[in-house]
């Protein structure tokens, strides 16, 4: 099965509804948390005191190596896409890109524990960290541009 060359973005996909009571109340919940909940963060914080708790080195260097892990999961990100396209003639197609969603999460969840770790107010210094950046980029709220149509 080969992949185009230059293939579209993924569409967003529709989140689930709820069938019966079992998950009524549950919204967009994943597992035991809504991405969009503060639980988000208390996971964060959750998985950055686990990894406290059983890293072999801590201290500054131990902080330098949890931030280094993130240049770690970018390259697996990077080896799903060379994977997804075939690019590798060895090796073909070997990756999909929902494996390169999946590694993506896993750049992003690297980079939320690394900046748990640097300060116990990620959530906010993420909120504000966002904000910068839509402000800059998308101007006010009412003057964000249109979405234009994929590239073919």
């Amino acid at each position: 099965m080969s992949t185009p060359p230059h293939p579209r973005p993924a569409q967003p996909a529709q989140p689930a509804q709820p069938d019966s009571a079992a998950s009524a109340g549950s919204g967009d919940r994943v597992g035991a948390f809504a991405p969009s909940d503060p639980d988000l963060w208390a996971t964060v914080g959750a998985l950055t005191e686990w990894l406290d708790g059983s890293q072999p080195v801590g201290g500054r260097e131990g902080l330098l190596l949890r931030v280094l892990k993130l240049s770690e999961e970018v390259g697996e990100v990077a080896q799903a896409v060379v994977g997804a396209t075939g690019q590798n003639p060895r090796k073909g197609v070997s990756h999909t890109w929902e494996d390169v969603q999946s590694e993506l999460c896993d750049v992003v969840i690297t980079a939320l524990v690394a900046l748990r770790t640097l300060t116990p107010e990620a959530a906010a210094v993420f909120a504000a960290r966002l904000t910068h950046v839509a402000e800059r980029s998308l101007g006010g709220a009412g003057d964000r541009p249109a979405r234009s149509a994929p590239r073919e």
